[in-house]
């Protein structure tokens, strides 16, 4: 005999007979956008920062823009400020993390927690910080010339999570465990396997030695900077004249400075590349990963080295959270990484690159790594020099 369920067991309201408001939660990220007033730019493909149109921005000290991906999920955005000769930013501090890198000028910025005494590091172009989480800092133009830098924060997620302005602006929290005021944490750093960097300061990352990362392809190198105890990663990789890295995978949200050195990025995200698009850049230009689980190769069409600086959300596969390799964006597809072998990846890639070396009258070096290949041997395993 069949269990025959009956609808009087159910607790069924009676439905309403006047109309109901929907239920709407705001979306406190972009409620602070709209407080701060600046100018707001949903793309992920920059020829040159530095000419970035900006709008003011007095609480930062001049000018700027606030830069999304064109993604509902963002893990990350970007700050693009500009100080005006003599200028000053307010100060404050915040539940967010923030990298800074620095594109154009020089000055300083002061650090503090609140009971103590607070230190100064001075900057210019090619230097690479972070503000401590939640601890107070203020920038300071030193130069004749407006101050221009590219800060990468975690303030999407942070304040979608938390809702809550005072939360995020007026937490007296001191994460002591990031900064203690020392004087110490703005100047040096210690090597780890693996190529790690700690430190949270670079003078000038664009002459930063690397070291070699073969599996990552044609000679490039690369070192992993771990900063201000973060949650946001940061690596700085380099690759040699008429040589390309290889294809890899990860989530939405990592911007990728140019440093040096001209180029272009493809990024794809389906299987028959129907999506493909190209990115070209520059020193002082910018790409940003914008969605999951797309596709993203670097060219180098110039006649110098190419080097970029990635500043990231989480660990993306690089790291697993217990500080141990990952070994996800150095490892094949087909070994359950995330990185396409050049001997698997479409031959299109490697003709585009042709292509566009010919334009410029360039020689390919990848001959040692890509069949066919019109070019020569080039670098196997470091930066040809």
């Amino acid at each position: 005999m069949t269990a025959q369920t009956s609808t009087t067991d159910m607790k069924i309201a009676d439905a309403p007979t006047e109309p109901l408001d929907d239920f709407v939660i705001e979306d406190a990220y972009e409620a602070w956008q709209q407080r701060e007033g600046v100018r707001v730019i949903k793309d992920f493909a920059f020829d040159d920062l530095c000419a970035v149109e900006l709008s003011p921005w007095p609480r930062k000290g001049g000018a700027g823009a606030i830069i999304n991906i064109p993604n509902d999920c963002m893990p990350s955005d970007a700050h693009l400020v500009e100080i005006a000769p003599g200028g000053e930013s307010e100060p404050e501090h915040h539940m967010y993390e923030e990298n800074v890198y620095v594109l154009s000028g020089r000055g300083a910025t002061r650090i503090w927690l609140d009971g103590q005494e607070p230190e100064t590091f001075e900057w210019a172009a090619g230097s690479l910080f972070s503000i401590p989480l939640n601890a107070w800092y203020q920038h300071f133009n030193a130069g004749s010339e407006p101050a221009r830098y590219i800060a990468v924060t975690g303030a999407p997620p942070t304040m979608r999570r938390m809702r809550d302005h005072d939360y995020i602006f007026n937490n007296p929290f001191q994460f002591k465990t990031r900064y203690n005021g020392n004087g110490k944490q703005f100047a040096g750093g210690k090597l780890y396997n693996r190529r790690v960097w700690e430190t949270n300061f670079l003078p000038n990352a664009p002459n930063m030695k690397l070291y070699g990362w073969k599996e990552r392809g044609a000679g490039g190198i690369n070192v992993m900077l771990e900063m201000a105890g973060n949650s946001q990663k940061a690596h700085i990789s380099e690759f040699p004249v008429g040589t390309y890295k290889k294809a890899h995978r990860h989530g939405p949200g990592a911007h990728l400075v140019v440093l040096s050195g001209i180029g272009f990025s493809l990024l794809w995200t389906k299987d028959d590349m129907s999506d493909l698009r190209r990115c070209d850049w520059k020193a002082g230009g910018m790409v940003i990963v914008p969605n999951e689980n797309c596709y993203h190769q670097h060219f180098n069409t110039g006649n110098t080295r190419a080097r970029y600086l990635a500043l990231r959300p989480g660990y993306f596969g690089l790291y697993a959270p217990n500080g141990k390799s990952g070994r996800m964006a150095d490892l094949s597809i087909k070994e359950g990484g995330s990185q396409i072998e050049y001997e698997d990846e479409d031959p299109r890639i490697h003709q585009i690159f042709e292509a566009e070396l010919a334009k410029n009258g360039a020689t390919c070096r990848m001959k040692a790594f890509v069949n066919p290949c019109n070019g020569v041997v080039g670098p196997t395993s470091a930066r040809d020099t």
